[in-house]
């Protein structure tokens, strides 16, 4: 959010949120906003009522509309856990990524949790510890003959607006491997993305691993993951700068449902085990 993944119910308006990306001028504006209201962002816990979090509500697993029609999803999961343990009530805020940076900084939102990028925007949020480490993939149809980004070459391929996977495809390491596409196509989420691939309108998929797993394992055989990766990078919950007061009181809950075991618990139910990283980076 993915840099991110796949989402809903809308806000303001204005330049930011895609699941979980990694866009300078997204980070920039985050960091501009943040400038000179710092103090006032510091949240008073002790008068704290509710915890309000935004997210891309198309991006499974992390949060999405399940078919009861309740956003649900590891991270607003984790968020709920959380907000329970503070005898918060939780406002699960849908939002349009490329608005993220508006709704947080007018503070319409507590933080961003919901698969968020953290490599490239340390120096624009105040983060938590990293607790995922994900990884870009691409996904293709099973038939589609494409076994390697090499065989990318000529081809149209998919990727999410403001996300990481696009911000991997426009970075210097990958200028020669994208420039040999023949379109890259930007997507207001992934569904509509996933959509296009089944219809023939795309080739590839760029993507987070986790919500490429969600999709394969939800979507049949139609298509497959190719062993190459395109990036990797690890996830954090975003506060406004300067927000330390908050990051750290949920910091704090993250850890302690960590060592309580509801952490695995809800990666074990989320298929996300194998990408958590809480241990590396606990004090």
């Amino acid at each position: 959010m993915k840099y991110s993944a796949l989402s809903c119910a809308f806000l303001l308006s204005a330049a930011m949120l895609a699941g979980c990306s990694n866009s300078s001028s997204s980070s920039s504006s985050a960091s501009a906003a943040a400038d000179g209201s710092q103090a006032a962002s510091a949240s008073n816990l002790a008068d704290k009522k509710t915890f309000t979090v935004g997210f891309d509500a198309e991006f499974p697993p992390y949060g999405y509309m399940d078919e009861n029609g309740e956003y649900t999803g590891f991270d607003l999961e984790m968020a709920q856990a959380v907000a329970d343990l503070e005898g918060w009530e939780l406002v699960k805020q849908p939002i349009d990524w490329d608005s993220k940076d508006m709704e947080l900084s007018s503070g319409s939102i507590d933080c961003i949790w919901n698969g968020f990028t953290m490599d490239g925007r340390e120096d624009a949020y105040t983060f938590s510890d990293p607790y995922i480490d994900n990884s870009q993939v691409w996904v293709v149809p099973a038939d589609s003959g494409i076994s390697s980004p090499a065989d990318l070459a000529g081809k149209i391929v998919g990727v999410q607006k403001d996300s990481s996977a696009l911000a991997a495809l426009e970075s210097e390491d990958n200028a020669e491997l994208t420039s040999s596409f023949e379109k890259l196509t930007q997507y207001g989420d992934y569904n509509t993305a996933f959509m296009d691939l089944e219809a023939g309108g795309i080739d590839a998929l760029a993507l987070d691993v986790g919500v490429a797993n969600y999709q394969l394992a939800n979507r049949g055989d139609a298509f497959v993951k190719l062993d190459d990766l395109l990036a990797s990078e690890k996830y954090g919950v975003g506060f406004l700068k300067g927000n330390t007061e908050l990051k750290d009181k949920v910091q704090e809950d993250i850890y302690k449902l960590y060592d309580e075991g509801k952490v695995k618990e809800l990666a074990d139910k989320y298929d996300l085990t194998e990408f958590l990283c809480i241990e590396e980076y606990k004090k």
